[in-house]
């Protein structure tokens, strides 16, 4: 955290909550912030979203979020690479944060969320289908190919395109 959190606010960004528990990296700059009730703050940046715990979830991770009943409902999405700039999201149990103030947190979450996305097709495979998602990252460049696959789909098959599709984009920077 900055010796001089007013130099944030100065220049654009808000302040971080007292006793914020993570440690924001040197370009990252605070959105939002709304306290959970029963303890912490959720802590919105333009790389992410700050848990209570002080652990951050990049934009590209948060697999859904949703506002309803004053908390917001998060699914984090957990990746397998496959190969450079690919992988496979498997989500994990939603969490619910009831915000006691939401102020801005649900409309930046949102936007934050589906500005991350710059592509995505469906594609039916054995068993099911899976989506493919091109989203961009924070703090770094290029695209990241992220494949999620519908409960019940093949597990090889998703696995096999993932890696056709691999192979085609490496080609393609070459």
């Amino acid at each position: 955290m900055s010796r001089w959190p007013g130099w944030r606010q100065l220049l654009g960004g808000e302040r971080l909550p007292e006793g914020f528990a993570g440690r924001l990296d040197a370009e990252e700059r605070v959105l939002a912030s709304a306290e959970v009730v029963g303890g912490g703050y959720l802590v919105l940046t333009s790389h992410g979203l700050w848990l209570p715990e002080g652990r951050r979830i990049g934009w590209h991770q948060v697999s859904k979020a949703t506002w309803g009943g004053g908390a917001l409902t998060l699914v984090e999405a957990e990746e397998e690479a496959v190969a450079e700039d690919v992988v496979l999201l498997h989500d994990l149990p939603a969490r619910r944060f009831p915000l006691a103030s939401p102020g801005p947190v649900p409309e930046t979450v949102h936007k934050r969320v589906t500005s991350s996305i710059r592509f995505r097709h469906r594609r039916q495979l054995p068993g099911g289908g899976a989506w493919f998602v091109q989203r961009g990252v924070a703090g770094r460049d290029g695209l990241l190919l992220q494949i999620r696959a519908d409960p019940g789909t093949d597990p090889a098959a998703v696995r096999r395109v993932a890696t056709q599709v691999a192979g085609k984009l490496k080609g393609v920077g070459e």
